[in-house]
């Protein structure tokens, strides 16, 4: 029996499955014995100049500017939920129960940029809403200010399985998203909770154990909005330690908060 297999349909398949490199210009299924009719729009001397001589892209780069071109066509951040929603080119989304953007008031002073989704909010769909959302919530209290008045996100969109920590490959395909929600909101000010929102949006590095403390700044169009670093709210709650330091970052914000206005 013949199968046809189209390769461009194929190519997305592997890159929704997560497959970041090849081997050969040739699918690999398994079905060496199979009579297989391949079609494809190049000839066969196209293929043998691009294999040789061209170096291909990554998928993940592939994917990374594919998300960069639709976020900057979102005018909205309900622009950006539908954009997102539709995107395929991230893994993560196969294993998720929910698509989580953001939440909270577009015209926020303030902006808090997580890692990614625990299983509370992979089940109920919204970001901060297990035990490390509580303890968000009274952190946020202790300096007079309620989640209802800022805008809280991720870096992921999506729980990665088992809560493991994100690959870069990850990471750099679900970055637009959180730019354009920046551009978008245009907050005064942006708190970056752990290391995996410092590394994505400050690109660098360094631990928050070293920069926190430090005000960095994000450059918007002709605004600048100022940046500030502390630990996670789920590293809080299995070292309780450093709360007093996540309370000095807090009050460093509320000033910063109290000079604008």
């Amino acid at each position: 029996m013949n199968k046809q297999i189209d390769i461009k349909e194929l190519l997305d398949w592997y890159i929704m499955a997560g497959v970041e490199e090849t081997c050969g210009i040739m699918p690999c299924l398994g079905l060496e014995n199979a009579n297989l009719d391949i079609k494809t729009n190049l000839p066969n001397n196209q293929i043998s100049e691009n294999t040789n001589n061209q170096p291909k892209p990554s998928f993940v780069s592939v994917a990374s500017k594919n998300a960069m071109a639709l976020c900057q066509k979102a005018q909205s951040i309900d622009d950006l939920k539908d954009i997102l929603q539709k995107f395929e080119g991230c893994g993560l989304k196969k294993t998720a129960a929910s698509t989580i953007l953001g939440e909270g008031s577009i015209e926020a002073k303030i902006m808090l940029i997580g890692e990614a989704p625990g299983a509370d909010e992979d089940r109920i769909g919204r970001p901060f809403v297990g035990r490390c959302g509580q303890l968000l919530d009274k952190m946020l209290c202790s300096i007079s200010l309620n989640r209802e008045e800022c805008y809280i996100t991720n870096v992921l969109p999506w729980r990665p399985p088992g809560n493991r920590t994100p690959t870069d490959e990850e990471l750099a395909v679900c970055l637009p998203f959180v730019k354009r929600q920046i551009e978008l909101i245009k907050p005064d000010f942006i708190l970056l909770l752990g290391k995996i929102a410092l590394k994505s949006v400050l690109d660098t590095p360094e631990s928050v154990s070293r920069v926190r403390g430090k005000w960095f700044e994000y450059d918007v169009e002709d605004k600048k909005i100022q940046v500030l670093a502390t630990f996670h709210p789920s590293y809080l709650l299995r070292s309780t330690a450093q709360k007093s330091k996540t309370w000095v970052d807090l009050l460093r914000l509320k000033n910063k908060l109290n000079e604008k206005n």
